[in-house]
């Protein structure tokens, strides 16, 4: 997904015939807020919510999900996956690497990127560096999709996990040194895909620029996918057929008129809860949005946003913002989280 580097800077050391030293500046601040734009929205976050920073540091926090017993969540440039558990102070290494095994160039993003679980509780990630979907079980990796049409992916980004265990999944080329211009790049398009039971990959939709968070409504007669184009940063719905296919694509909902200073980000991964409402990633942290298509609220983090999942008992909101990973307590639970 759309990364935004984070420098750390030592202080400055003053010249010797300097008045006064130059202050070094000072590390990130989080500043999460809620805002409310519409009654609804109490239904689904508590009139004395708070957005609760846990961890801090990374360079670009991506695809928590509950896993374990904690929240594990990719630093995609890192090539590291960490873990945070609840009762425990910091963050522990979960995985390193995460998404690049052999160190080698043409990697901006090598790591690790959205994350989730199978049926049977296992771990799949979307692996920037090895260009695949696998699945981590007993200190290994699996791959599960590394082609389509005999060609590597660009780098797999966000998936979704359908009842039947059929995985969806987005491949922008973000992972990729020079984008989509990258020289690594074998597919000339950024797709949106099926992998099947049979182990068959089925491409769905090839229209769209970049293809990131993924979802399916409670239903899973619907399918979102979030739309990181700085042009046209949008959320799309899909028809999912009765044979997996998608069609009718449209616009769900345009993140562009919110793309405006003070707000940072854009619409990256997102997550569907119980009652189909759509908590996507876009410009000023959370967007929460109905399944009618209409924003209740924003749950600001006054970083640029990449992700979110439900964890603990389904109704706490781990969300990962730029080098920060937060939570909120809401009144509602994740659709299959």
């Amino acid at each position: 997904m759309v990364s935004f580097l984070v420098l750390s800077l030592a202080a400055v050391a003053a010249e010797p015939a300097a008045p006064a030293a130059k202050a070094a500046k000072a590390a990130p601040v989080f500043q999460g807020k809620i805002e409310r734009f519409d009654p609804a929205f109490d239904q689904l976050v508590a009139a004395d919510a708070v957005v609760e920073k846990l961890a801090e540091g990374f360079t670009w926090s991506e695809g928590p999900v509950w896993h374990e017993g904690g929240v594990v969540f990719s630093d995609v440039p890192q090539n590291t996956a960490w873990k945070w558990t609840p009762g425990k102070t910091g963050v522990d290494v979960f995985l390193k690497p995460s998404g690049l095994l052999t160190p080698q160039p043409g990697f901006r993003e090598p790591g690790s990127n959205g994350l989730a679980r199978d049926a049977q509780g296992r771990l799949l990630l979307c692996q920037h560096g090895e260009r695949r979907i696998a699945r981590y079980e007993n200190g290994k990796f699996t791959a599960l999709a590394e082609r389509w049409d005999g060609k590597r992916f660009n780098s797999p980004n966000d998936l979704a996990v359908r009842k039947n265990g059929e995985i969806y999944f987005t491949d922008p080329s973000y992972g990729l040194e020079g984008v989509n211009n990258s020289k690594l790049k074998e597919i000339p398009f950024n797709g949106v895909y099926r992998l099947g039971l049979d182990g068959k990959v089925t491409l769905l939709e090839r229209e769209l620029n970049f293809p990131n968070g993924i979802a399916f409504s409670p239903d899973e007669k619907t399918l979102y996918v979030g739309i990181s184009d700085g042009r046209a940063p949008r959320v799309m719905a899909y028809d999912v057929q009765a044979d997996g296919l998608l069609a009718k694509g449209r616009v769900f909902f345009d993140a562009l008129p919110l793309a405006k200073p003070p707000a940072r980000g854009s619409v990256d991964g997102l997550k569907v809860d119980v009652a189909g409402n759509v908590w996507s990633s876009g410009p000023g942290g959370i967007l929460v949005i109905s399944p009618a298509g209409k924003l209740l609220g924003r749950i600001n983090t006054g970083q640029p946003t990449a992700n979110c999942n439900w964890g603990d008992d389904g109704s706490t909101l781990y969300i990962t913002a730029n080098m920060f990973l937060v939570r909120v307590k809401t009144l509602t639970k994740g659709n299959g989280w």
